[in-house]
């Protein structure tokens, strides 16, 4: 099948319905909506008529000129003996009490004839099949081809292969499945901000956290353990290594960020990563079911320091009260406390040979961590991914960072200057430099 249309667009639309309502379009010709063309519906009829592989052929018109009338007397005439369907479009005129110029500059009737309505009329009186309504087109479309292919005129024709054009989509840069911004409010976890930031919600920090850090609703037990655990490393003072690097960089004049960031950048295997180790190591000795002296043998041979056990000043008969406050709170609302039970038999063990050889405030976080991810169901490979990860040191870093700001803002509110450390706390072994 092929077709002549004057109008551009409406050529997509014909197009579609000849797909949909028919066997394909062989060619399909728009010829403008111009007062003068290059070519007009007779040309391209009569020669799609003489192409044998042409059976059948479509013409739409519209209101505006006589160019219809030519293929009507061909018609008439034995030039064209093929079937025609045809529609002129713009019937609408009729409804106006003045001539109406369409879109096209030549669809404007000047006279009766070129009327939509009556170029329709004549087309159907001669023999042309013409729909009451371009609504109807289609159903006419289909009727023709399905009376020309019981005919046999139109063969069946094997579906041609698809040309796969390869994929031009961008890669994305970056993938986030935490939060979303895309809509009228941002979403932690599916969850709108507002449904967990105002105290009426009910929600606090702990539970920011386990939608951004875990993608997870933790219960009140375990968000508050995560509460407790950052309000517990807040501060340890102004002699801390991340402390004192955070205020000598605000006296620099350098701004709460900076100054933070200084102080961010000392924690490490010797400052807070003790959680990390802590959970790492008992986990290890728990789950491979080492007694404390099979343990404290394993550590030996690893030639590292149990991470957890041991502190400068406290000691069994001077506990660390954050060490118990922990503790307490995990007896009271955890289900159940199996690493931390472990823990203990081992320091046990430790503190009998020196009593400052306790569970610190880091290990206790790490092994009751550890305690809370798997009451929480997760299996034990998960809860390694999040040892590996550094989430536990995650927790000292955010509790850390409230500490050291407090430390900035402290400096910039009592005005100090420059901080130069006392050169009689200094031991100056200065050689003279060998020549070689």
């Amino acid at each position: 099948m092929v077709f002549v249309t004057r109008s551009g667009g409406l050529f997509n639309e014909l197009s579609n319905i000849i797909a949909i309502n028919a066997d394909g379009i062989a060619e399909g010709v728009a010829i403008g909506g111009d007062r003068f063309v290059g070519s007009v519906f007779i040309d391209n009829m009569l020669r799609m008529e003489k192409n044998p592989d042409v059976k059948y052929m479509i013409l739409l018109g519209e209101v505006g000129g006589t160019e219809e009338y030519k293929v009507i007397e061909a018609i008439k005439s034995g030039a064209i003996t093929k079937p025609v369907i045809a529609w002129c479009i713009g019937t609408i005129a009729k409804y106006y009490d003045s001539g109406v110029q369409f879109g096209h500059a030549g669809a404007s009737a000047n006279g009766e004839m070129e009327t939509a309505e009556y170029k329709n009329n004549a087309m159907r009186e001669a023999g042309i099949h013409v729909p009451s309504s371009f609504n109807d087109l289609p159903e006419i479309i289909s009727a023709v081809y399905h009376e020309l292919h019981a005919e046999g005129i139109i063969k069946d024709i094997p579906e041609p292969a698809m040309n796969v054009l390869p994929s031009t989509r961008r890669s994305k840069e970056f993938i986030c499945t935490i939060s979303d911004d895309r809509g009228e409010e941002c979403t932690y976890a599916g969850f709108p901000i507002s449904s967990v930031a105002t105290p009426d919600t009910g929600k606090g920090i702990g539970d920011v956290i386990s939608l951004l850090w875990f993608k997870k609703q933790y219960p009140k037990w375990a968000t508050d353990f995560i509460e407790t655990v950052i309000k517990t490393v807040a501060d340890h003072g102004p002699a801390v290594s991340g402390a004192h690097n955070a205020k000598v960089t605000a006296r620099a004049g350098k701004s709460v960020v900076e100054s933070l960031v200084t102080g961010l950048l000392t924690i490490g295997p010797r400052f807070g990563g003790a959680i990390d180790g802590a959970a790492k190591y008992f986990k290890y000795a728990d789950d491979n079911g080492l007694d404390p002296k099979a343990f404290l043998k394993y550590m030996k041979g690893e030639g590292v320091p149990i991470p957890g056990i041991g502190h400068r000043i406290k000691s069994l008969k001077n506990p660390d009260l954050r060490v118990t406050g922990l503790m307490n709170f995990a007896t009271e609302h955890f289900p159940s406390t199996p690493l931390l039970d472990y823990a203990r038999t081992v320091e046990a063990l430790t503190t009998s040979k020196k009593e400052n050889l306790i569970l610190n405030v880091d290990g206790t976080i790490g092994i009751l961590m550890v305690d809370m991810w798997r009451a929480l169901g997760y299996s034990e490979n998960e809860i390694d991914e999040f040892i590996e990860s550094g989430t536990l040191n995650a927790f000292f870093i955010v509790g850390r960072s409230i500490g050291f700001i407090g430390h900035v803002l402290d400096e910039k509110r009592l005005a100090m200057p420059m901080y130069r450390h006392p050169m009689d706390d200094i031991l100056y072994d200065v050689q003279e430099a060998q020549k070689i």
